[in-house]
């Protein structure tokens, strides 16, 4: 983890203690493994995060060696580096070395700006993300998802988007229960897949196991707005209708209709809190066909309409 002056700690907190969690867990059971994770800067010893808070690097920037992986946090200091500043050169020197190469909300401006993210997707936080785009047009900035991986290049989405990204990462390398005994640990959410709207409104769901309805389920908290009927998510994982059917909800415990709605329903209770919207702008952009749909669904699962929850819930008055 590559600190700087000005890095946001929660950017490298976060991460970290995921990563730490997999080693504790591995050791509690006897399976060895794990992270070994270093914090480096220009020079050993403290570094002044962004609001006062210090960390301590354990050693200075490595000019030799093989990184397994390579993470850039975000924060105030990352803004302002130019494409020859001490720390975008060594970005450059050393991201070869790595196998791969992970940004934390606007760590995304450092890897831009050693042109590593050229011709690549990307994210960053929402608020900055017209920013990196007008500053580095050759990238394409996404300002949805919580996290994106470009092969080996992984970007992630503002700040608590770090410890979703360093649960897939985790379990990318030791599999799904390894990360969602960590999430648990972490009382954080089980599953945010990376293609979900930092807006959207999470759902507390176990991830299957089997890959053709973890693939479905990731479609569906990927864009509520698509054509999720049966037939439509069946084709797109490969499987036939009833048998699809059959084993969604074998694993999930409720039909794919029922998982689609809950979905869009969560969706759209976050719009409704957190935005002035009409509340047939809100249903389009859940992925209801149409108000009356939206409103039979909140009373089915919410248990009032959606005016009525935007009234009491809205975080400004609607």
């Amino acid at each position: 983890m590559a600190l700087y002056e000005g890095v946001q700690p929660l950017d490298v907190v976060g991460p970290h203690d995921v990563l730490a969690g997999a080693t504790e867990l591995f050791d509690a059971t006897g399976r060895g493994g794990g992270y070994a994770v270093t914090l480096v800067a220009e020079r050993p010893g403290p570094v002044r995060g962004a609001g006062g808070l210090g960390l301590v690097a354990d050693g200075a920037l490595p000019e030799s060696g093989p990184i397994g992986t390579l993470l850039v946090p975000g924060g105030p200091g990352s803004r302002r580096f130019g494409a020859e500043s001490g720390y975008v050169r060594w970005l450059r020197r050393a991201v070869p070395r790595a196998d791969r190469v992970v940004s934390v909300c606007t760590g995304a401006f450092a890897l831009a700006a050693a042109g590593l993210l050229d011709g690549l997707s990307a994210t960053t936080h929402w608020r900055y993300a017209p920013v990196l785009a007008a500053r580095h047009p050759a990238v394409d900035v996404r300002s949805d998802p919580i996290y994106l991986r470009q092969g080996r290049i992984w970007t992630a989405a503002g700040v608590t988007a770090g410890i979703d990204l360093a649960l897939a990462l985790v379990e990318a390398d030791h599999g799904v229960d390894v990360a969602q005994d960590i999430a648990r640990e972490l009382v954080v959410f089980l599953r945010r897949p990376g293609g979900q709207s930092q807006f959207a409104g999470p759902v507390w769901d176990t991830p299957a196991r089997q890959p053709s309805v973890r693939a479905a389920q990731d479609l569906i908290h990927a864009d509520p707005t698509a054509d999720l009927r049966v037939p439509v998510l069946a084709a797109r994982v490969g499987m036939s209708e009833r048998h699809f059917s059959r084993e969604f909800t074998r694993a999930l415990g409720t039909p794919p209709g029922d998982y689609v709605e809950r979905v869009r329903v969560d969706t759209a209770r976050r719009l409704l809190e957190s935005e002035q919207l009409l509340v047939s702008v809100a249903a389009a952009r859940a992925g209801f066909g149409t108000a009356e749909t939206m409103r039979r669904a909140f009373l089915r699962r919410v248990g009032v309409a959606p005016d009525h929850y935007r009234r009491h819930f809205a975080a400004v008055p609607s």
